[in-house]
């Protein structure tokens, strides 16, 4: 295969998607006056400048914008490839907007937990508490306890153990395969209960699977789902990973290949980029584990109670 590269780069410089047509006609016909958004997050070269380009346009066009971020303006994409691209819309962004730091100092998720249920595990009896867990929440369900085969985007994916809206799978399953944000939104659909059984300890040797246990913990908890979890360690223990201290011998294959398609060596400035160092993993798992604090209150799985289930059912 043959691809004109040259012509390529011209055609994504060229390019402008019909939505953001609407978007200039809606702003400049007045529809338009305040944009929100929320939970804005870079995290690669191609995120930053889709968002520089948006909201430069928003901006020219005279929109407030108000937006909620776990990071500062300056903080935005920090240590990314290519970061210089990205550095001029930061001064257009602290220039046109306000920014009102709300960090308190406290994890409200934590401090929230004191009502919260036993749903964490760890430790020799994990997969024996999730086993009561399971027999107790399928109490409340209809059906019988057997397999499901999920239809996600033309594949078909087997969940080997499930009963009605409670699922019993195990990590590798969920995080050690080919999976993605739409397969875990349809496990989201279909399950208000996930049990998700020997969760290891997150480090470098399996930065993928934690890359997707991140993405998948995201999903359930923005779809309120019910999530039992079956460790080796505690929660406060789960993600072991000192960032900034990766060597090149540590990286996986995948990211050596890309050291060495941007011509980047293992003692240059480039090794302390967010997707070599851990940086972003490291700043996104302590929100995963906030989440999962949370996830286990009263309050949080009341929002998706199970039909039929009593007040203190798991």
């Amino acid at each position: 295969m043959i691809v004109d590269f040259e012509r390529l780069r011209q055609e994504i410089e060229t390019y402008q998607p019909p939505k953001l047509a609407n978007f200039a006609e809606m702003s400049n016909g007045g529809f338009w006056k305040m944009f929100q958004a929320t939970k804005k997050e870079v995290t690669d070269i191609a995120d930053a400048m889709i968002l520089k380009r948006f909201f430069s346009m928003l901006f020219e066009r005279g929109l407030v914008m108000v937006a909620t971020s776990n990071r500062a303006p300056k903080e935005l994409y920090k240590n990314g490839l290519q970061r210089h691209q990205f550095v001029p819309f930061i001064t257009i962004l602290e220039d046109k907007c306000a920014s009102l730091p709300l960090d308190s100092g406290m994890d409200y998720r934590r401090s929230a937990s004191g009502d919260s249920n036993a749903v964490y595990f760890h430790g020799d009896d994990a997969n024996l508490q999730c086993d009561i867990v399971f027999k107790q929440s399928v109490a409340n369900e209809t059906d019988t306890v057997r397999s499901k085969t999920l239809e996600i985007l033309g594949r078909r994916v087997i969940v080997e153990k499930c009963c009605g809206g409670v699922a019993d799978v195990d990590f590798g399953e969920l995080c050690m395969t080919a999976k993605g944000a739409v397969d875990y939104l349809v496990y989201a659909r279909v399950f208000h209960t996930m049990i998700v059984r020997n969760v290891p300890v997150m480090n470098q040797d399996v930065w993928n699977a934690m890359r997707r246990f991140i993405t998948m913990i995201d999903t359930f908890y923005d779809q309120k789902v019910r999530v039992v979890i079956g460790a080796d360690v505690p929660l406060d223990d789960l993600f072991q990973f000192e960032s900034h201290n990766v060597s090149h011998d540590a990286l996986s294959d995948s990211k050596r290949m890309l050291m060495d398609d941007l011509g980047i060596k293992s003692d240059q400035e480039g090794m302390k980029a967010n997707v070599f160092s851990g940086d972003e993993e490291a700043f996104a798992f302590s929100r995963t584990v906030s989440r999962l604090y949370e996830m286990q209150t009263e309050k949080y799985r009341a929002q998706r109670r199970p039909y039929n289930a009593t007040e203190n059912s798991i």
